[in-house]
């Protein structure tokens, strides 16, 4: 297969010729063919991963056209030490001036007031008490301590981070529309009990006793509009506003108080009190909350444990990074850090030291990551589902793919080495003619096709002789099902009344040109719809029992290998598809057969000639008709009209792409065609709105709350007329 080897900054890229189980510093050694840099100084990133030395490509799940991302170090030897006048000998004193701290005094606080302090990671405010006021770089800064818990450390803050504690409680029947209020409030869970947030009221319903408004989250004030709260009557709080400290009365709010304001309890064992031992919040095992300097933290489960409490008893903290208590902790053999390799057992040791001698040997020997087939599947059908009968919307008799994982892919036959996709249960829903069998006979409109099984594929085979007898069962049933007769396991069936039948698709690989003159010269071919006759079991020519099916054509569609068919696909100019990047692959690969590079480019020349004969796509007097219809979508369908179109192909494909839905990704089902002339699925923005916000998920232009969905039935029926079936899957 090949990837792509591509800079941090993206000014240079390579394709390289690789396998799925190239190691990572043989990679290494290819880059620096490509790149002249050494292996010493790459570091690799695949999808936020750092690739080790050690591993291979397989272990990191790299596919092909994939891009890999190459991080240049800094070679320290070769950069130049720059003399500096302030810096000194190795042994004398550098000249850093250190910051200095001065306590001073605030004209709105002094040490021991009881404020609010915001946390800047919920956004909510809590309260806290001031240890210290001092000035660092020309700024007043605050040391502030929560109130309550013990082991909270302190923490410095600026001003505008903190204000004076909230003590009045307003009534309800006295709130008013625009006043700037603090609540309690859960985001996630509204009914339960959640943070203390600022709340701006727009809306008061008296009789149900709810506000509705504007919540604050954090000091930058992040909005969350629309809000709708069941305050208690004894939580809702003035904002207090800093006052100079001379004009502060003896009744000053900014003293302690006993009580606190409920929070959501973290603790459900001990319902957060500090003063009870709890093995759930505290240590694990002696339930005390004293010595915290002792108490180690799990980086699994967060569990926390003394150091004596532990068995056996540690007498320091370990100088490990990471530790696991012992319920979590698993055998060392099975934890990796990273850039490490799997620690082997005593039984692989044995068997490793007993290849030692062949392991280079083992490397070169086979490699199955190589092929195409080994790569996997890139892209997953969505337009029908993986049980569908019949054709594939959109895909036509005689479209040729470079490789059988694209058919994959396209969903016109899922899987990616057998040879027959269907369920026991069900039927068969494809099957590939790929000269596998020794008695396949194919004549084209009908061909005589062997089932699967009776040979032994242990160590990875992909063929072999018959070996034992065939059974009817699994997908050698699933075949004889699609048969309209009644089925019978032991001597087969044949249908009266075959047309009748279920459909199979039937595809034709370039394998199959040894043994038939109906296949494709390259790739794999579709060839339409066919229907089995009849199944019987007989001697092979191996000696052993198959199953064989007679199956017939049966499809509208000219078969390809027919002048008519020629004609069709030319005239709707379906050409090889290969995958992505692959001819420019093919262009830059410099170890290439002859005669494949001879044979790429006599495709591309007669590819090019198939260009210039071709005739514009012209759309159907259907669809115009249909396309006028959607009002709403007037300007793309009036560009499509002016654009033209080298095949009907390449017309679906834009239209797919135009009307996509950015939230799921699929062609939009059921969908909403926003006043900013986006296309959007019913179900997706329903999903939006349901997350309170109110915007064209393309463009985040305002639709309101109070947004009216009306699904485009227009649009609808067009992409149903393109896509027949699509809404079935979906």
């Amino acid at each position: 297969m090949y990837i792509r080897v591509r800079t941090v900054d993206g000014k240079k890229e390579q394709i390289l010729t690789v396998s799925k189980l190239t190691f990572i510093e043989d990679l290494k050694n290819e880059i620096k063919k490509s790149f002249d840099i050494e292996p010493k100084l790459q570091r690799l990133f695949y999808r936020g991963k750092q690739l080790e030395n050690g591993y291979k490509l397989f272990d990191y799940n790299v596919n092909v056209n994939d891009v890999i991302l190459l991080n240049v170090k800094i070679n320290v030897d070769n950069v130049p030490v720059k003399s500096d006048s302030k810096v000194q000998e190795k042994n004398d004193i550098v000249d850093i001036p250190e910051e200095v701290i001065i306590d001073v005094e605030s004209l709105f606080y002094k040490i021991g007031d009881a404020i609010d302090c915001i946390d800047q990671i919920c956004g909510a405010w809590y309260e806290a008490i001031i240890q210290r006021i001092f000035n660092m770089n020309g700024k007043i800064q605050y040391q502030v301590k929560w109130q309550f818990g013990d082991r909270e450390e302190p923490f410095v803050v600026e001003e505008n981070f903190i204000r004076p504690r909230a003590y009045r409680i307003i009534n309800f029947n006295d709130l008013k529309r625009g006043q700037k209020i603090m609540i309690n409030y859960n985001i996630e869970e509204p009914k339960e009990i959640g943070f203390w947030y600022d709340f701006t009221i727009q809306k008061i319903s008296r009789s149900i006793k709810s506000i509705t408004g504007s919540l604050h989250i954090g000091r930058d004030y992040e909005t969350v509009k629309n809000c709708k709260v069941h305050p208690r009557m004894d939580e809702i709080f003035a904002i207090e506003e800093p006052k100079f400290l001379k004009d502060r009365n003896k009744n000053s709010p900014i003293k302690l108080q006993n009580t606190r304001r409920r929070l959501p309890i973290q603790c459900d064992n001990c319902m957060d009190d500090l003063k009870q031992n709890c093995t759930k919040c505290a240590c694990k095992i002696c339930g005390e909350r004293g010595n915290p300097e002792n108490i180690l933290l799990c980086d699994e489960c967060n569990g926390e444990y003394h150091l004596q409490c532990l068995n056996p008893p540690l007498s320091k903290v370990p100088e490990e990074d990471d530790w696991y208590c012992p319920s979590c902790k698993n055998d060392e053999n099975e934890i990796v850090m990273a850039g490490n390799k799997l620690r082997d057992s005593k039984k692989k040791k044995n068997r490793i030291a007993a290849k030692e001698d062949r392991k280079n040997k083992d490397r070169e020997k086979r490699d199955w990551g190589k092929g195409m087939a080994c790569v996997g599947r890139t892209k997953h059908c969505t337009i029908v589902p993986e049980n569908h009968k019949g054709a594939i919307p959109n895909v036509e008799v005689g479209m040729c793919w470079r490789y059988r994982i694209q058919a994959s892919e396209a969903g016109v036959h899922r899987p990616p080495v057998s040879g027959i996709h269907g369920r026991e249960s069900d039927c068969a829903y494809s099957i590939v003619l790929s000269g596998g069998y020794e008695d396949d006979v194919d004549n084209g409109e009908e061909f005589y096709y062997t089932g699967s099984g009776g040979r032994d594929l242990t160590g990875n085979k992909r063929t072999a002789v018959q070996s034992c007898d065939q059974v009817l069962t699994l997908s050698n049933k699933a075949l004889a099902l699609n048969c309209n007769a009644e089925f019978d396991s032991t001597r087969g069936a044949t249908s009266d009344d075959w047309m009748n039948g279920i459909p199979v698709r039937v595809l034709r690989s370039c394998k199959l040109a040894k043994h038939s003159k109906f296949a494709p010269k390259e790739g794999i071919r579709y060839d339409g719809l066919y229907k089995v006759v009849k199944y019987y079991p007989e001697l092979g020519k191996s000696g052993f029992k198959v199953w064989r099916y007679f199956l017939r054509r049966d499809d509208p569609t000219p078969s390809p290998w027919t002048e008519e068919g020629k004609k069709r696909i030319e005239s709707l100019g379906i050409e090889m598809i290969y995958p992505d990047g692959y001819l420019e692959f093919q262009k830059t690969k410099k170890n290439s057969i002859k005669k494949k590079r001879k044979a790429i480019t006599n495709n591309e020349e007669q590819f090019n000639n198939k260009r210039t004969k071709l005739e514009n796509y012209q759309l159907d007097d259907v669809i115009c008709k249909i396309i006028k219809k959607d009002k709403l979508n007037k300007k793309f369908w009036e560009e499509f009209c002016l654009r033209s179109f080298k095949s009907r192909i390449q017309f679906l494909k834009d239209v797919t792409d135009t009307f996509t839905c950015v939230c799921c990704q699929e062609l939009v089902l059921k969908p909403i065609t926003t006043p900013c002339t986006h296309n959007t699925c019913l179900t997706c923005l329903k999903q939006s709105f349901e997350a309170e916000i109110y915007s064209c998920p393309h463009c985040r232009f305002t639709l309101g709350a109070n947004y009216k969905m009306d699904v485009n039935k227009n649009l609808s029926v067009i992409l149903e007329t393109l896509f027949p079936g699509y809404e079935k899957c979906r």
